[in-house]
C-alpha cells in the first residue's frame, strides 16, 4: 500500500502544522485486547512514513503506561511529530472500575510533571483537559495549564468533550488549539454548539473514534460476544444486545458508497468527517488507533478520498438512526451538558 504522505494544515489560528489526519494511541495500551507490541512499534514507524504527525496519548491510558510505551518512539522521532497528551480522568489502581475526573489546578501541575517524565521530554505540544469537572470554575483551570505554556512545559492548549460555551469562556481565557470531541458517522453530538463555537474561534476540531470504536469498518456486529473478554466495547450500550444488530443494519449505506469508490468501509467514514468538516467551516485533523501498519496506511490514504453529494446524502441520515448512548455513563460528556 502506498506511503504517499497525507497533507498538512495548522491547528487553531497559531497552532503546531501537523497531517490533515492524526493518530490515536490508546488501543495500544488497553481497551481493545491483547496487543502485538512489535507490530504497534511498526505502525507508529508508519505514522511517520505516511506524514501521520499528531501522535495522540492521555494519562489515563493504560494509567501512564501508554505514554511511557510511546517514550522510545518520540525520541526517535521529536522533530517530526506534534505530540498530545491529556489530564483531567482519573483512575484507581485499587479500584477497576473507578472514574473520576479532576481539574483543580494542584491536580493538573502534578499531571503535566508526572506525563513529562513518562514521555521523556521537556514540552508537551498539545495539553488537553480530557474532561470537564463543572464544579472547577474553567477560569481556575484553563489559567493554570495558561501557567504550563508561560513556563515552557507545554506549547499549546486543548479541551476535550465540552459545549460551545465551555469552549467560549475557555478561550478567553487562553486561546484553546484544537478541540478533541467523538465525531463520526455514528455520533455527532459535537454539532450541537461545539463545532459552530470552535469555527467561529478559528480553534480546530480532532474527532476521537471516527470510525465509531471500529463499528463503522464492519470488522464486528456484536461487541459481547465477536470480541475479547477484556475489550471495553463489551460494556458500550451501542454495540451490544438488541442494538447491535439495529445499527449494524444502519452500515449497508456505507459499503454501498465504499463499493463505488473501491474503498473500504471505514475509508468512507474518515473521508465523510474530512468533508462534514468542511460544511462547518472547520480545520478537522481525526486522530483513528490502530495496532496494525495495513490499517494505518488505509485510514490515511482516505484523506484523498472525495465523496460525491449523492454519497453524503446517503450517509446523512445514519447518526439519527443510531439506538444505544456513546458510552454506558454519558455525565462526563459535552451532550449531559448541553
Amino acid at each position: 500500500m502506498s506511503t504517499e504522505k497525507i497533507t498538512t494544515v495548522t491547528l487553531g489560528t497559531a497552532g503546531p502544522t501537523v497531517g490533515v489526519q492524526g493518530f490515536g494511541a490508546m488501543g495500544i495500551s488497553e481497551f481493545y485486547g491483547d496487543t502485538d507490541e512489535a507490530a504497534a512499534r511498526d505502525t507508529l514507524e508508519a505514522t511517520v512514513e505516511a506524514g501521520v504527525t499528531l501522535i495522540d496519548t492521555a494519562n489515563v491510558y493504560g494509567l501512564g503506561a501508554n505514554e511511557t510505551f510511546l517514550a522510545p518512539f518520540v525520541a526517535a522521532h521529536r522533530d517530526e511529530i506534534t505530540l498530545a497528551t491529556k489530564f483531567g480522568i482519573e483512575r484507581r489502581t485499587d479500584d477497576p472500575k473507578y472514574r473520576g475526573v479532576r481539574n483543580e489546578p494542584g491536580y493538573i501541575k502534578q499531571a503535566v510533571e508526572d506525563s513529562l517524565r513518562r514521555l521523556g521530554v521537556d514540552v508537551i505540544d498539545l495539553y488537553y483537559m480530557h474532561r470537564h469537572d463543572p464544579g472547577v470554575p474553567f477560569a481556575e483551570s484553563v489559567g493554570a495549564m495558561a501557567e504550563l505554556v508561560a513556563e515552557g512545559k507545554v506549547k499549546h492548549l486543548g479541551l476535550s468533550e465540552v459545549t460551545g460555551a465551555e469552549l467560549r469562556e475557555a478561550h478567553s481565557v487562553h486561546p484553546i488549539a484544537a478541540l478533541q470531541s467523538e465525531w463520526s458517522l455514528f455520533s455527532r453530538d459535537v454539532e450541537t454548539s461545539a463545532a459552530a463555537a470552535a469555527a467561529e474561534l478559528g480553534v480546530a476540531l480532532v474527532p476521537y473514534s471516527p470510525l465509531g470504536r471500529g463499528f463503522l469498518t464492519g470488522s464486528f456486529t456484536q461487541a459481547d460476544t465477536e470480541l475479547q473478554s477484556e475489550d471495553f466495547r463489551r460494556g458500550m450500550p451501542r454495540f451490544t444486545g438488541e442494538n447491535a444488530g439495529r445499527n449494524a443494519a444502519l452500515l449497508e449505506p456505507v459499503r454501498a458508497v465504499a463499493a463505488a469508490h473501491g474503498a473500504t468501509a471505514g475509508q468512507i467514514a474518515l473521508a465523510w468527517v474530512q468533508q462534514r468538516a468542511q460544511v462547518h467551516g472547520l480545520t478537522v485533523v481525526p486522530i483513528p488507533g490502530t495496532r496494525k501498519r495495513s490499517r494505518l496506511l488505509e485510514n490515511a490514504a482516505a484523506t484523498r478520498i472525495t465523496l460525491t453529494p449523492g454519497d453524503l446524502a446517503l450517509l446523512e441520515p445514519i447518526a439519527g438512526q443510531v439506538t444505544g448512548d456513546r458510552y454506558a455513563d454519558m455525565s462526563a460528556t459535552s451532550a449531559a451538558r448541553e
